[in-house]
Protein backbone atom coordinates (compact mmCIF):
# COMPACT_ATOMS: atom_id res chain seq x y z
CA UNK A 1 0.00 0.00 0.00
CA UNK A 2 1.40 3.39 -0.95
CA UNK A 3 1.68 6.08 1.73
CA UNK A 4 0.69 9.51 0.43
CA UNK A 5 2.55 12.38 2.02
CA UNK A 6 4.61 15.44 1.20
CA UNK A 7 8.37 15.51 0.80
CA UNK A 8 8.83 17.31 4.10
CA UNK A 9 6.99 14.54 6.02
CA UNK A 10 4.99 17.32 7.69
CA UNK A 11 2.17 17.76 8.43
CA UNK A 12 0.61 14.29 8.75
CA UNK A 13 -2.70 13.78 6.94
CA UNK A 14 -5.40 11.14 6.61
CA UNK A 15 -6.05 10.29 3.00
CA UNK A 16 -8.10 8.07 0.75
CA UNK A 17 -6.66 7.65 -2.73
CA UNK A 18 -8.14 6.83 -6.13
CA UNK A 19 -5.80 5.80 -8.90
CA UNK A 20 -6.37 7.51 -12.26
CA UNK A 21 -5.12 5.16 -14.95
CA UNK A 22 -6.74 6.51 -18.10
CA UNK A 23 -7.30 10.14 -19.05
CA UNK A 24 -10.75 9.45 -20.54
CA UNK A 25 -12.30 8.02 -17.39
CA UNK A 26 -14.64 10.18 -15.25
CA UNK A 27 -13.70 11.52 -11.86
CA UNK A 28 -14.43 9.19 -8.92
CA UNK A 29 -17.06 10.09 -6.37
CA UNK A 30 -15.59 9.66 -2.87
CA UNK A 31 -17.69 8.46 0.02
CA UNK A 32 -19.47 11.03 2.18
CA UNK A 33 -18.92 13.81 -0.34
CA UNK A 34 -15.20 14.13 0.41
CA UNK A 35 -13.26 16.65 -1.65
CA UNK A 36 -10.66 15.71 -4.28
CA UNK A 37 -7.07 16.78 -4.95
CA UNK A 38 -4.63 15.57 -7.65
CA UNK A 39 -1.44 14.01 -6.26
CA UNK A 40 1.59 13.09 -8.37
CA UNK A 41 4.94 12.24 -6.77
CA UNK A 42 4.33 14.28 -3.61
CA UNK A 43 7.45 16.44 -4.00
CA UNK A 44 5.74 19.54 -2.65
CA UNK A 45 7.34 20.17 0.73
CA UNK A 46 4.26 21.11 2.76
CA UNK A 47 0.52 20.50 2.58
CA UNK A 48 -0.38 21.90 -0.85
CA UNK A 49 -0.34 18.27 -2.11
CA UNK A 50 -2.33 16.93 0.87
CA UNK A 51 -6.07 16.75 1.50
CA UNK A 52 -6.53 15.74 5.11
CA UNK A 53 -9.88 13.99 5.52
CA UNK A 54 -10.52 14.14 1.78
CA UNK A 55 -9.46 12.04 -1.21
CA UNK A 56 -6.40 12.16 -3.43
CA UNK A 57 -6.33 11.45 -7.16
CA UNK A 58 -3.17 9.43 -7.78
CA UNK A 59 -2.11 10.59 -11.26
CA UNK A 60 0.98 8.42 -11.68
CA UNK A 61 -0.94 6.18 -14.11
CA UNK A 62 -1.32 9.10 -16.55
CA UNK A 63 2.19 8.51 -17.84
CA UNK A 64 1.88 8.40 -21.63
CA UNK A 65 3.37 10.62 -24.31
CA UNK A 66 0.65 11.67 -26.77
CA UNK A 67 2.31 13.66 -29.56
CA UNK A 68 5.46 15.59 -30.43
CA UNK A 69 5.98 18.25 -33.10
CA UNK A 70 9.72 18.27 -33.93
CA UNK A 71 9.42 21.49 -35.95
CA UNK A 72 8.19 23.55 -33.00
CA UNK A 73 9.36 21.33 -30.16
CA UNK A 74 5.80 20.97 -28.82
CA UNK A 75 5.28 17.97 -26.57
CA UNK A 76 1.81 16.79 -25.55
CA UNK A 77 1.77 14.28 -22.71
CA UNK A 78 -0.42 13.10 -19.87
CA UNK A 79 -0.17 14.93 -16.57
CA UNK A 80 1.49 12.05 -14.72
CA UNK A 81 4.54 11.96 -17.03
CA UNK A 82 7.65 12.85 -15.02
CA UNK A 83 10.38 15.31 -15.92
CA UNK A 84 12.79 12.38 -15.59
CA UNK A 85 10.92 10.47 -18.33
CA UNK A 86 10.95 13.52 -20.62
CA UNK A 87 14.69 14.03 -20.17
CA UNK A 88 15.43 10.34 -20.79
CA UNK A 89 13.39 10.36 -24.01
CA UNK A 90 14.19 13.76 -25.48
CA UNK A 91 17.71 14.82 -24.46
CA UNK A 92 19.21 12.17 -26.81
CA UNK A 93 17.11 13.76 -29.58
CA UNK A 94 18.47 17.24 -28.85
CA UNK A 95 15.68 18.66 -26.67
CA UNK A 96 15.62 19.85 -23.06
CA UNK A 97 13.08 21.16 -20.55
CA UNK A 98 12.47 24.91 -20.91
CA UNK A 99 12.43 25.25 -17.09
CA UNK A 100 13.35 22.70 -14.43
CA UNK A 101 13.34 22.76 -10.62
CA UNK A 102 16.00 21.15 -8.42
CA UNK A 103 14.57 17.64 -8.83
CA UNK A 104 13.50 15.70 -11.91
CA UNK A 105 11.08 13.64 -9.80
CA UNK A 106 8.16 15.92 -10.59
CA UNK A 107 5.12 15.26 -12.78
CA UNK A 108 4.10 17.60 -15.57
CA UNK A 109 0.82 18.15 -13.74
CA UNK A 110 2.77 19.16 -10.64
CA UNK A 111 4.98 21.47 -12.69
CA UNK A 112 1.85 23.17 -14.00
CA UNK A 113 0.03 23.33 -10.65
CA UNK A 114 3.02 24.96 -8.94
CA UNK A 115 4.24 26.92 -11.98
CA UNK A 116 7.76 25.74 -11.26
CA UNK A 117 10.85 27.89 -11.76
CA UNK A 118 14.54 27.07 -11.98
CA UNK A 119 18.06 28.43 -12.29
CA UNK A 120 17.16 30.22 -15.53
CA UNK A 121 14.24 32.35 -14.34
CA UNK A 122 16.12 35.54 -15.19
CA UNK A 123 16.21 34.36 -18.84
CA UNK A 124 13.16 32.13 -19.24
CA UNK A 125 10.65 32.77 -16.45
CA UNK A 126 8.38 30.00 -15.19
CA UNK A 127 7.13 26.74 -16.68
CA UNK A 128 3.73 28.28 -17.39
CA UNK A 129 5.24 30.57 -20.05
CA UNK A 130 5.85 27.49 -22.23
CA UNK A 131 2.44 25.86 -21.80
CA UNK A 132 0.31 26.24 -24.92
CA UNK A 133 -2.78 24.34 -23.76
CA UNK A 134 -4.07 21.60 -21.49
CA UNK A 135 -7.26 19.65 -20.78
CA UNK A 136 -9.05 20.29 -17.49
CA UNK A 137 -11.61 17.79 -16.20
CA UNK A 138 -14.10 19.50 -13.87
CA UNK A 139 -16.26 17.73 -11.30
CA UNK A 140 -19.41 18.46 -13.33
CA UNK A 141 -18.00 16.20 -16.07
CA UNK A 142 -16.94 18.95 -18.46
CA UNK A 143 -13.63 18.53 -20.30
CA UNK A 144 -12.29 21.97 -21.13
CA UNK A 145 -9.31 22.67 -23.37
CA UNK A 146 -7.63 25.72 -21.81
CA UNK A 147 -5.18 28.00 -23.60
CA UNK A 148 -4.47 31.73 -23.92
CA UNK A 149 -7.34 31.78 -26.44
CA UNK A 150 -9.78 29.20 -25.00
CA UNK A 151 -11.13 29.31 -21.45
CA UNK A 152 -8.53 31.97 -20.70
CA UNK A 153 -9.54 32.57 -17.09
CA UNK A 154 -9.26 28.89 -16.19
CA UNK A 155 -5.93 28.77 -18.04
CA UNK A 156 -4.59 31.53 -15.79
CA UNK A 157 -6.13 30.09 -12.64
CA UNK A 158 -4.80 26.55 -13.22
CA UNK A 159 -1.18 27.57 -13.87
CA UNK A 160 0.11 27.93 -10.33
CA UNK A 161 -3.38 27.06 -9.04
CA UNK A 162 -2.17 24.20 -6.77
CA UNK A 163 -4.45 21.57 -8.35
CA UNK A 164 -7.64 23.27 -7.15
CA UNK A 165 -9.39 23.99 -10.45
CA UNK A 166 -9.93 20.34 -11.45
CA UNK A 167 -7.92 17.43 -12.82
CA UNK A 168 -5.46 18.26 -15.60
CA UNK A 169 -5.38 15.18 -17.84
CA UNK A 170 -2.81 16.28 -20.45
CA UNK A 171 -0.51 19.23 -21.08
CA UNK A 172 1.09 20.63 -24.23
CA UNK A 173 4.26 22.69 -23.83
CA UNK A 174 7.40 23.68 -25.71
CA UNK A 175 10.79 22.03 -25.24
CA UNK A 176 14.04 23.81 -26.12
CA UNK A 177 16.78 22.68 -28.50
CA UNK A 178 20.18 21.77 -27.05
CA UNK A 179 23.35 20.50 -28.70
CA UNK A 180 24.28 18.00 -26.00
CA UNK A 181 23.52 16.68 -22.53
CA UNK A 182 26.41 18.64 -21.02
CA UNK A 183 26.79 21.98 -19.27
CA UNK A 184 29.75 24.38 -19.39
CA UNK A 185 29.74 25.48 -15.77
CA UNK A 186 31.66 27.51 -13.25
CA UNK A 187 31.79 27.54 -9.45
CA UNK A 188 32.65 31.03 -8.20
CA UNK A 189 33.52 31.59 -4.55
CA UNK A 190 32.32 34.81 -2.92
CA UNK A 191 33.35 36.00 0.52
CA UNK A 192 30.38 38.04 1.72
CA UNK A 193 26.70 38.52 0.94
CA UNK A 194 27.21 41.85 -0.83
CA UNK A 195 29.57 40.16 -3.27
CA UNK A 196 26.84 37.75 -4.36
CA UNK A 197 24.69 40.63 -5.55
CA UNK A 198 27.65 42.12 -7.39
CA UNK A 199 28.47 38.81 -9.07
CA UNK A 200 24.93 37.93 -10.05
CA UNK A 201 24.49 41.04 -12.21
CA UNK A 202 27.35 39.95 -14.47
CA UNK A 203 26.48 36.25 -14.22
CA UNK A 204 22.83 36.66 -15.20
CA UNK A 205 23.91 38.57 -18.30
CA UNK A 206 26.36 35.86 -19.46
CA UNK A 207 24.91 32.60 -18.13
CA UNK A 208 21.52 30.99 -18.62
CA UNK A 209 21.65 29.15 -15.29
CA UNK A 210 22.70 30.71 -11.97
CA UNK A 211 22.12 29.89 -8.30
CA UNK A 212 24.19 30.13 -5.11
CA UNK A 213 24.83 28.11 -1.97
CA UNK A 214 25.23 30.41 1.04
CA UNK A 215 26.63 29.83 4.53
CA UNK A 216 23.90 31.21 6.78
CA UNK A 217 26.00 30.77 9.93
CA UNK A 218 29.10 32.77 8.97
CA UNK A 219 29.36 36.04 10.89
CA UNK A 220 31.15 39.35 10.69
CA UNK A 221 32.88 40.17 7.41
CA UNK A 222 32.19 36.62 6.17
CA UNK A 223 28.40 36.80 6.62
CA UNK A 224 26.70 35.37 3.54
CA UNK A 225 29.79 33.79 2.00
CA UNK A 226 29.24 30.98 -0.48
CA UNK A 227 29.50 29.69 -4.04
CA UNK A 228 27.74 30.92 -7.15
CA UNK A 229 27.10 28.10 -9.61
CA UNK A 230 26.51 29.18 -13.20
CA UNK A 231 26.42 27.48 -16.57
CA UNK A 232 25.33 27.28 -20.21
CA UNK A 233 24.44 24.33 -22.44
CA UNK A 234 27.61 23.01 -24.04
CA UNK A 235 28.07 22.60 -27.78
CA UNK A 236 27.90 19.15 -29.29
CA UNK A 237 31.60 19.11 -30.10
CA UNK A 238 32.52 19.18 -26.43
CA UNK A 239 30.24 16.36 -25.30
CA UNK A 240 32.02 13.26 -23.91
CA UNK A 241 31.30 10.04 -25.75
CA UNK A 242 30.09 8.07 -22.74
CA UNK A 243 26.66 9.04 -21.31
CA UNK A 244 26.30 9.44 -17.56
CA UNK A 245 24.67 6.56 -15.71
CA UNK A 246 21.34 7.65 -14.20
CA UNK A 247 19.89 6.84 -10.80
CA UNK A 248 20.78 7.66 -7.18
CA UNK A 249 24.27 6.81 -5.97
CA UNK A 250 22.92 5.68 -2.61
CA UNK A 251 19.74 5.81 -0.55
CA UNK A 252 19.28 6.96 3.02
CA UNK A 253 18.09 3.70 4.65
CA UNK A 254 16.41 5.12 7.77
CA UNK A 255 15.55 8.35 9.56
CA UNK A 256 18.66 10.11 10.85
CA UNK A 257 19.20 10.97 14.55
CA UNK A 258 18.30 14.51 15.62
CA UNK A 259 21.88 15.51 16.55
CA UNK A 260 22.94 15.26 12.90
CA UNK A 261 21.29 18.61 12.17
CA UNK A 262 22.30 20.42 15.33
CA UNK A 263 23.61 23.95 14.56
CA UNK A 264 27.15 22.98 15.57
CA UNK A 265 27.08 20.16 13.00
CA UNK A 266 25.79 22.54 10.32
CA UNK A 267 28.50 25.07 11.21
CA UNK A 268 31.22 22.43 10.84
CA UNK A 269 29.77 21.21 7.54
CA UNK A 270 29.53 24.74 6.14
CA UNK A 271 33.11 25.55 7.08
CA UNK A 272 34.42 22.40 5.40
CA UNK A 273 32.23 22.88 2.33
CA UNK A 274 33.39 26.48 1.86
CA UNK A 275 37.03 25.37 1.94
CA UNK A 276 36.58 22.47 -0.46
CA UNK A 277 37.48 24.64 -3.48
CA UNK A 278 41.07 25.94 -3.69
CA UNK A 279 40.64 28.53 -6.45
CA UNK A 280 38.07 31.33 -6.48
CA UNK A 281 36.79 30.15 -9.88
CA UNK A 282 36.65 26.53 -11.04
CA UNK A 283 35.45 25.65 -14.55
CA UNK A 284 34.19 22.24 -15.62
CA UNK A 285 32.11 20.36 -18.15
CA UNK A 286 29.34 18.52 -16.31
CA UNK A 287 26.45 16.31 -17.32
CA UNK A 288 23.08 18.00 -16.83
CA UNK A 289 22.04 15.51 -14.14
CA UNK A 290 24.49 16.50 -11.35
CA UNK A 291 24.36 20.15 -12.41
CA UNK A 292 20.58 20.49 -12.08
CA UNK A 293 19.71 17.64 -9.71
CA UNK A 294 22.52 17.09 -7.16
CA UNK A 295 20.10 15.96 -4.44
CA UNK A 296 18.56 13.32 -6.71
CA UNK A 297 21.84 11.42 -6.31
CA UNK A 298 20.73 10.65 -2.75
CA UNK A 299 17.59 8.54 -2.57
CA UNK A 300 15.11 9.47 0.21
CA UNK A 301 17.35 12.33 1.37
CA UNK A 302 14.41 13.81 3.27
CA UNK A 303 15.00 11.12 5.93
CA UNK A 304 18.13 13.00 6.97
CA UNK A 305 15.84 15.41 8.83
CA UNK A 306 14.49 12.76 11.17
CA UNK A 307 11.08 11.32 11.90
CA UNK A 308 9.43 14.66 12.63
CA UNK A 309 10.18 15.82 9.10
CA UNK A 310 11.36 19.22 7.96
CA UNK A 311 10.06 22.48 6.58
CA UNK A 312 11.45 24.57 3.77
CA UNK A 313 11.07 28.32 3.79
CA UNK A 314 11.36 29.97 0.38
CA UNK A 315 10.67 33.65 -0.06
CA UNK A 316 11.25 36.39 -2.60
CA UNK A 317 11.99 40.02 -1.67
CA UNK A 318 12.36 43.09 -3.91
CA UNK A 319 15.86 43.49 -5.31
CA UNK A 320 16.48 47.04 -4.12
CA UNK A 321 16.21 45.82 -0.50
CA UNK A 322 17.32 42.22 -0.98
CA UNK A 323 20.78 42.29 0.58
CA UNK A 324 19.49 43.86 3.81
CA UNK A 325 16.46 41.52 3.87
CA UNK A 326 18.54 38.36 3.43
CA UNK A 327 20.97 39.54 6.11
CA UNK A 328 18.08 40.16 8.50
CA UNK A 329 16.73 36.67 7.81
CA UNK A 330 20.13 35.13 8.61
CA UNK A 331 20.30 37.13 11.84
CA UNK A 332 16.82 35.95 12.84
CA UNK A 333 17.71 32.31 12.16
CA UNK A 334 20.79 32.65 14.37
CA UNK A 335 18.87 34.44 17.11
CA UNK A 336 16.43 31.53 17.26
CA UNK A 337 19.30 29.05 17.63
CA UNK A 338 18.63 27.37 14.27
CA UNK A 339 20.68 26.63 11.16
CA UNK A 340 20.07 25.37 7.63
CA UNK A 341 22.23 22.95 5.69
CA UNK A 342 20.63 23.85 2.40
CA UNK A 343 20.57 27.60 1.70
CA UNK A 344 19.96 28.57 -1.91
CA UNK A 345 19.97 32.18 -3.14
CA UNK A 346 19.06 33.34 -6.62
CA UNK A 347 17.83 36.40 -8.48
CA UNK A 348 14.47 36.30 -10.29
CA UNK A 349 14.01 38.20 -13.53
CA UNK A 350 11.21 40.46 -14.73
CA UNK A 351 9.36 37.87 -16.79
CA UNK A 352 5.69 37.68 -15.76
CA UNK A 353 3.96 34.32 -15.64
CA UNK A 354 0.54 33.69 -17.17
CA UNK A 355 -0.41 32.04 -13.86
CA UNK A 356 -2.70 33.92 -11.51
CA UNK A 357 -1.01 32.70 -8.30
CA UNK A 358 2.53 32.23 -9.59
CA UNK A 359 5.20 32.76 -6.91
CA UNK A 360 8.16 34.40 -8.72
CA UNK A 361 8.41 38.17 -9.04
CA UNK A 362 11.43 40.43 -9.71
CA UNK A 363 13.81 40.21 -6.77
CA UNK A 364 15.99 37.78 -4.84
CA UNK A 365 14.68 34.40 -3.72
CA UNK A 366 16.06 32.57 -0.71
CA UNK A 367 15.32 28.96 0.31
CA UNK A 368 16.24 27.40 3.67
CA UNK A 369 15.55 23.94 5.14
CA UNK A 370 14.91 23.38 8.86
CA UNK A 371 14.24 20.15 10.78
CA UNK A 372 10.82 20.38 12.38
CA UNK A 373 11.37 20.84 16.11
CA UNK A 374 7.84 21.88 17.03
CA UNK A 375 6.94 25.27 18.48
CA UNK A 376 10.46 26.73 18.22
CA UNK A 377 10.54 26.08 14.48
CA UNK A 378 7.10 27.57 13.95
CA UNK A 379 8.06 30.66 15.95
CA UNK A 380 11.14 31.13 13.77
CA UNK A 381 9.12 30.89 10.58
CA UNK A 382 6.56 33.36 11.90
CA UNK A 383 9.43 35.76 12.56
CA UNK A 384 10.70 35.29 9.01
CA UNK A 385 7.18 35.97 7.72
CA UNK A 386 7.28 39.29 9.55
CA UNK A 387 10.52 40.24 7.79
CA UNK A 388 9.20 39.24 4.37
CA UNK A 389 5.87 41.02 4.81
CA UNK A 390 7.52 44.25 5.97
CA UNK A 391 9.67 44.21 2.85
CA UNK A 392 6.77 43.53 0.45
CA UNK A 393 7.89 40.00 -0.39
CA UNK A 394 6.04 36.67 -0.51
CA UNK A 395 6.47 32.99 0.45
CA UNK A 396 6.22 30.03 -1.96
CA UNK A 397 3.00 27.99 -1.37
CA UNK A 398 4.51 24.79 -2.82
CA UNK A 399 7.15 24.82 -0.06
CA UNK A 400 4.89 25.94 2.80
CA UNK A 401 3.40 23.89 5.65
CA UNK A 402 2.40 26.53 8.19
CA UNK A 403 1.91 30.14 7.02
CA UNK A 404 -1.12 31.93 8.42
CA UNK A 405 -4.17 32.95 6.42
CA UNK A 406 -3.26 36.59 7.07
CA UNK A 407 0.23 36.14 5.64
CA UNK A 408 -0.95 34.22 2.58
CA UNK A 409 -3.61 36.78 1.77
CA UNK A 410 -1.09 39.61 2.14
CA UNK A 411 1.42 37.83 -0.11
CA UNK A 412 -1.16 36.88 -2.75
CA UNK A 413 -3.99 39.42 -3.01
CA UNK A 414 -4.99 37.57 -6.22
CA UNK A 415 -6.24 34.64 -4.13
CA UNK A 416 -9.86 35.81 -4.26
CA UNK A 417 -9.77 35.73 -8.06
CA UNK A 418 -8.43 32.17 -7.92
CA UNK A 419 -11.16 31.24 -5.40
CA UNK A 420 -13.79 32.09 -8.01
CA UNK A 421 -12.35 29.36 -10.28
CA UNK A 422 -11.72 26.62 -7.69
CA UNK A 423 -13.75 23.53 -8.55
CA UNK A 424 -16.37 23.06 -5.79
CA UNK A 425 -15.41 19.40 -5.40
CA UNK A 426 -11.66 20.14 -5.01
CA UNK A 427 -9.76 21.29 -1.97
CA UNK A 428 -6.47 20.82 -0.09
CA UNK A 429 -5.14 21.06 3.42
CA UNK A 430 -3.19 24.15 2.37
CA UNK A 431 -6.16 25.93 0.81
CA UNK A 432 -8.41 25.37 3.80
CA UNK A 433 -5.69 26.67 6.11
CA UNK A 434 -4.92 29.87 4.21
CA UNK A 435 -8.56 30.77 3.47
CA UNK A 436 -9.87 29.92 6.94
CA UNK A 437 -12.55 32.34 8.13
CA UNK A 438 -13.34 33.67 4.65
CA UNK A 439 -16.33 33.26 2.38
CA UNK A 440 -14.36 30.97 0.02
CA UNK A 441 -13.76 28.29 2.63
Amino acid sequence: MRLYGSWGDHPPARREAHEIRWRHEPLPRPANGATLLPHGLGRSYGDSCLNDGGALLDTRGLDHFIAFDPERGLLRCEAGVTLEAILASFVPRGWFLPVTPGTKHVTVGGALANDIHGKNHHRCGTFGRYVTRFELLRSDGRRLVCSPQENRELFRATIGGLGLTGLVTWVEFALKRVASAWIDCESVRFWRLEQFFELTQDSDARFEYTAAWVDDLARGAARGRGFLFRGNHAGGGRAPAAPRRAGPRFTVPAYAPSWLLHPWAVRAFNALYFRRQRADVVRALRHYDPFFYPLDAVGDWNRLYGRRGFVQYQCVVPLDDACAAVGEIFDSVAAHGEASYLVVLKQFGDLPSPGLLSFPRPGATLALDFPHRGVRTLELLDALDGIVRRRAGRVYPAKDARMSAASFQAYFPEWRELAAHVDPAFSSSFWRRVTRGTESN
